[in-house]
Order: structure tokens, then sequence, then C-alpha cells
């Protein structure tokens, strides 16, 4: 999985904006919204066509900055990762989409269809989030219908809320840009299904990686949720950065939750690589060195009423309190 390389201070976007010193921008290594070729330096390696650019660097212009009618964006949800596993809506957005923006990784999972019919891909690697949104949002104001995709839903650890507040700092408004947000269906959803039906009660989701919020912070997410017998939903687990993150995790579910809690692991749902384990959270610790659990996996731990039966996470809902069956 490719990350970030230093970024070139002159790889700033030039999509349409208006100023004199456009042109010698453009004459470096900056994205050029319409240009039919990038530049070889920055050019994605994972697969990329010859319409498809990848740039690392954090736009900076504004609203003003650009002449053209504003085109519309949308935030697509891909759902789990295969085609089948994507709504109709979403499909139809990038099928109308002229630009389609995301992560590399979520780029190369779209149907040869879908990139084939777009005037142009434009993905960043990891941790591009911001280059890659101001990106799609210079492009929209530059006069393109632009699609930017995530998997999962886009408002859920991805970047709908990030494309507002870049359209606000850019002074421009939601409705300029007539932005829309496609969803699609969660990774906890998604996992959920593979696992049985673990997730009919109350449940959080809670990401040990995410770079955005300090430790302490999850660790205190992670103790009120199961304290209060959440179905807990774990997002990017493990990765050989933050694998103390996991072991912490690991510590903090034992504290509130008995080892032989069951826990569901997905790892890569929807993907050509996906593989379903259930366990229980004393194993899970030791797991944290397989290759089940990365970034792309889901962990989903069970509440105090879960239970396994055939094979399947079960959480009771509460109906045989009720009722008899």
């Amino acid at each position: 999985m490719s990350t970030d390389t230093d970024t070139d201070e002159e790889s700033t976007s030039n999509c349409g904006a208006s100023r004199d010193e456009t042109a010698e921008a453009t004459a470096s290594s900056g994205s050029k919204c319409g240009a039919s070729s990038a530049d070889s330096s920055s050019s994605s390696s994972c697969g990329s066509s010859s319409k498809q650019q990848s740039v690392e660097e954090k736009v900076g212009s504004t609203v003003e900055d650009f002449d053209a009618e504003p085109g519309q964006l949308t935030a697509v949800g891909l759902g789990p990762g295969h085609p089948e596993g994507m709504t109709e809506r979403a499909k139809q957005a990038l099928f109308e989409a002229e630009h389609i923006v995301g992560y590399t990784t979520y780029i190369d999972l779209l149907p040869d269809e879908i990139t084939d019919a777009a005037d142009e891909l434009y993905d960043t690697p990891m941790c591009g989030e911001v280059s890659r949104t101001e990106e799609a949002i210079d492009r929209t104001l530059a006069g393109n219908d632009v699609a930017i995709v995530g998997s999962g839903d886009p408002n859920v650890y991805a970047l709908a809320g990030l494309a507002l507040e870049i359209l606000e700092s850019k002074g421009a408004t939601a409705s300029m840009v007539e932005f829309e947000v496609v969803p699609g269906v969660p990774a906890a959803q998604s996992c959920g299904a593979l696992l049985g039906a673990p997730l009919v009660n109350d449940t959080v989701s809670i990401s040990l990686s995410d770079h955005l919020v300090p430790m302490p912070e999850i660790e205190s997410r992670l103790h009120a949720a199961a304290k209060e017998n959440f179905t807990i939903t774990i997002y990017n687990p493990w990765s050989r950065k933050r694998r103390d993150n996991f072991e912490k995790a690991c510590e903090i579910l034992l504290t509130h939750r008995g080892p032989d809690t069951p826990v569901g692991i997905v790892h890569g749902a929807g993907r050509e690589d996906e593989q379903v384990m259930i366990t229980e959270l004393a194993e899970l610790e030791e797991l944290g060195e397989d290759e089940i659990i990365d970034m792309t996996t889901t962990i989903v731990v069970g509440n105090e009423e879960t239970y396994v039966w055939d094979d399947r996470m079960v959480t009771p809902r509460g109906y045989e309190t009720k009722y008899d069956y």
C-alpha cells in the first residue's frame, strides 16, 4: 500500500484558476484540470491509466480564483468494495461525473465501465485526504462535475464533512456546487452481515488508527463503550506504526468484558482477499501479528449477551423478554 512522499512546494493545483501565475504553475509539476496527460513525476504507480493523475499537494486557492460556472460535487460511498455492493445511485453518480477523485486503492476498485466513462481520474496515496478533497473542490469550481469516492459511506470516517469544511474555507457554499452525498453500505454493516447478526442492539464504532484523534481520547471512548455494554465495532485496528493502539485496546476490552466474549473479524470485506473469523476476546491480541488483522479489517466485539450459534454471532434485541417463541 502506498504512503505519502514529501510534497513538492511547486505542485499546486491550477484547476481553471484565473490568476496570472497559472501559466507559470502549469509549467511545473502541478495538477492541470482538464489536461490530457499527467506529468510523470505526479502519476500514480498503482496501475494508473493515461487519464489517471496522482499529486500530493495541498491546494490554496479560493472561490475568487475561478471564472467558470461551478460544476456539481458529489461524495459517493462505494460500499464494501465489490461492484455488487455499490448502490444503483452510486453507480449512476459515477457515470454522470466528468472527473472522479479518490484514494488510489478506491479508484482501483471501480469497475472498468465507470473509469472508462470518466474524462479524468485523480488519486492520491494514503494520508492524502486533504489534498485530494481540495483537488476535487477546485475541479468543481473550475466547472467540472466531480465525484469524490470512498469505501463504505461518505459520512462514516470519510470525507463528506471535510469537503464541506474546505468549501467553507474557500469562500464557496454547498449550494454553489450542488453538493450531494450518495450513501453507501458502511463497513460495520457489511461486516456484520458476514458475521451473522451481531449489530441488532446498541453499537459504537471506534477507529484505532485515527491520526486525528489522540490515543488517550480513543482509550476513553473504548472504556466508556465497553462499560456501557455496547457492541463495539473497531475500524483500522492494526498498522505497524500503531500496533500499541491495538494491544492497549485489547487490554481495555478485557477489563470490562469476559475473556469468552465473542469477537468477529472481517478482513477485506467484499474484496478478493476477504476473510471471516469468529473467535473469543482472550484470543484477539495474539491475532494482531496475523495477516487477517490490518487496516482493511473490521472487528466486532460482542456485548454481554452476544453468543455464537451455528458459526454466527447473535446479539439478542430483547424480544425474548416480551414474547414467547
